[in-house]
């Protein structure tokens, strides 16, 4: 381990899908480093490959196997122990809060540990630790490097001879404020500048902060962007998220075939032998081992030929999100309480409440046509790459693709899982008022920039209800529930004929396998729900910021929504999957104004 190089120590939530962000570690900011070095000479332990996720890997069309990151502890003399995700400190340059001079990577003289001060503190005018400089270049190519500060405050002055060369020992240039402005001062030669929206990206910098090689091909076709460190637009992750459903939530891991399908090199060692006397030597070896009969490891091996567990079944992205929806819709039989997705319908006792309910109760029971309780599920979550600015170009976690694998998680936890009735539904969304207010948000869409999503958008009023109605159900169950917002995600099943779909998950999820505690699930006992979708509704006609949010053109990203704010129905960024936007409360409530009706209209009296 270098001076300049650390343990990312934090949780597997962030480090799994930071690579090359720049995050906070233990007393710096720092980026994390590319996969290739998260593992001794790319040798991954045996442990952290995450298996029976085929048919999850086929559907979102990943060729890579998925592997857990490595974990590590500080033992009580200090060491670490166990594999550790490594960062480099960056920004290297570092700033003094008082007078302004930068200073170069001021920890390559210092002790481990040791404080680092301004140089101007032997004269008693500097008495404050240094910060690191807030400034980054971001190239729209994913480059990152430092920002070129000498440069910078040498701009308008570049012909003069003898020129003002770089000096990276001595601190001798000043960033500071004055007017409103941030300027870069050069202390020797006088030469100011403001500090510009973009700059060429130099051309011997590293391409990223842990890669001592310039841009492969060159950089400089196109400028910079000078940005600060917590600018969105530095670093965004690309993950993709799906649940392990049957037939490989189903998987007892203690048969025999299970056993070896989870291990290439006991595979392997039976498949090596060199002929049949070698062969059933390995196999008793095996069976001694496993303390099972020798023809049970023949008959395992044999599953695995034919193509165990999935047997040759193949999927696309949209047949991901139909199996999900199926798998929550049908009952499965003879559930064991220790497999990997187990549901309870709650369906017969919803619909059995509308003989004892009224009004927009009785309503709200026949618009929900399914009802069930997710008592225990498993999300893995894959990070597929990076990007910087908003560009289509993404960067694979291990920068090149040479390693094979993908960092990704195994979540454990519980949710609660609705559909709406499909007749109602049909209904309502041929509203002429409703598909032009639809349409708005749809042309703003299609025609800004590009988007990456968990899947495929049609940006019609069905989407923007089910997709609102989420937003307004995880507000009010981080009140119900106990949870909070930031730790419930989001799943929106939403199809048009021929295979329609219109479902929302709302599930817990952590990387622990004891999961969660059972609150979240217990929402779906029908009369707590009935009382949870009830004041969803409620809340859904009136904010605290009408009658400017709900009368609002549009707003947030490309005005990509419109009746919806931080005070009624955007959520932490990790709860949504679409970026908190495409959010509208008109669609949930009532507008007579604009001669548009709720949902619950279209459901008959009691």
């Amino acid at each position: 381990m270098t001076d300049e190089t650390i343990p990312v120590r934090l949780s597997h939530l962030l480090t799994h899908c930071a690579v090359g962000a720049i995050v906070r570690g233990p007393k710096h900011l720092v980026t994390v480093q590319d996969t290739r070095s998260w593992y001794p000479k790319g040798r991954i332990p045996a442990d952290r490959e995450i298996q029976y996720v085929e048919q999850i890997r086929g559907a979102l069309g990943i060729q890579q196997k998925l592997c857990l990151p490595p974990v590590a502890r500080t033992a009580d003399d200090g060491e670490i122990e166990g594999f550790w995700i490594p960062a480099v400190r960056f920004p290297t340059w570092m700033r003094c809060p008082t007078c302004g001079l930068l200073h170069n990577r001021p920890w390559r003289d210092a002790q481990a540990g040791e404080t680092l001060w301004c140089r101007r503190r032997a004269e008693g005018e500097c008495r404050q630790e240094l910060e690191q400089a807030p400034w980054v270049l971001v190239h729209e190519a994913g480059y990152m490097t430092d920002a070129p500060w000498h440069a910078i405050a040498h701009e308008q002055t570049r012909s003069q001879q003898p020129p003002c060369r770089p000096d990276w020992n001595e601190p001798y240039l000043r960033l500071v404020e004055r007017e409103g402005q941030r300027l870069i001062q050069c202390t020797r030669c006088q030469a100011t500048n403001e500090l510009p929206l973009r700059a060429w990206f130099p051309s011997n910098a590293w391409q990223q902060p842990w890669i001592p090689e310039p841009p492969p091909g060159g950089s400089d076709d196109e400028q910079a962007w000078f940005l600060g460190v917590n600018d969105v637009r530095v670093h965004s992750a690309w993950t993709s998220a799906a649940l392990v459903i049957p037939p490989e939530s189903r998987i007892r891991k203690s048969t025999v075939v299970a056993r070896l399908y989870s291990s290439s090199a006991k595979q392997h060692s039976l498949r090596r032998a060199k002929n049949r006397l070698a062969r059933k030597r390995e196999v008793r070896t095996l069976a001694q081992e496993w303390r099972c009969a020798d023809t049970d490891i023949e008959s395992a091996l044999q599953e695995i030929d034919k193509g165990y567990p999935l047997y040759g079944q193949t999927f696309t992205d949209a047949d991901l999100w139909q199996s999900e929806y199926q798998a929550l819709l049908e009952p499965i039989p003879d559930l064991s309480d220790d497999e990997d997705f187990v549901t309870e319908h709650r369906t017969p006792a919803w619909r059995a409440l509308a003989d004892e309910v009224s009004g927009d109760a009785h309503r709200l029971v026949q618009a929900v046509s399914h009802l069930v309780e997710v008592r225990h599920l498993k999300a893995i979550m894959v990070m597929r790459g990076f990007q910087r600015i908003d560009n289509e170009r993404t960067l694979l976690p291990d920068i090149d693709g040479s390693t094979g694998w993908l960092p990704a998680l195994a979540l454990h936890g519980e949710g609660v899982f609705f559909t709406l009735d499909e007749a109602l539904l049909a209904q309502w969304e041929r509203q002429d008022a409703l598909q032009s207010r639809a349409e708005i948000l749809s042309r703003r869409f299609h025609t800004g920039p590009k988007r990456r999503f968990a899947h495929t958008v049609d940006v019609a009023p069905r989407f923007l209800l089910l997709h609102t109605l989420a937003h307004l159900l995880i507000r009010h169950v981080e009140t119900e529930a106990g949870y909070p917002a930031a730790a419930l995600q989001e799943r929106i099943y939403c199809a048009a004929a021929p295979n329609p779909m219109a479902g929302i998950l709302i599930y817990v999820a952590v990387p622990d396998e004891v999961g969660s505690l059972g609150g979240l699930a217990s929402l779906a006992e029908p009369r707590r729900f009935l009382r949870c979708l009830l004041a969803v509704f409620e809340t859904a006609a009136w904010c605290s910021l009408d009658p400017v949010c709900a009368e609002h053109e549009g707003h947030g990203p490309d005005l990509l929504n419109r009746a919806a704010c931080h005070a009624c129905a955007l959520l932490p960024e990790p709860s949504c999957l679409y970026h908190n936007i495409l959010l509208d409360r008109t669609f949930v409530k009532r507008d007579e104004q604009a001669g548009i009706r709720s949902l619950l209209d279209y459901a008959r009296e009691s």
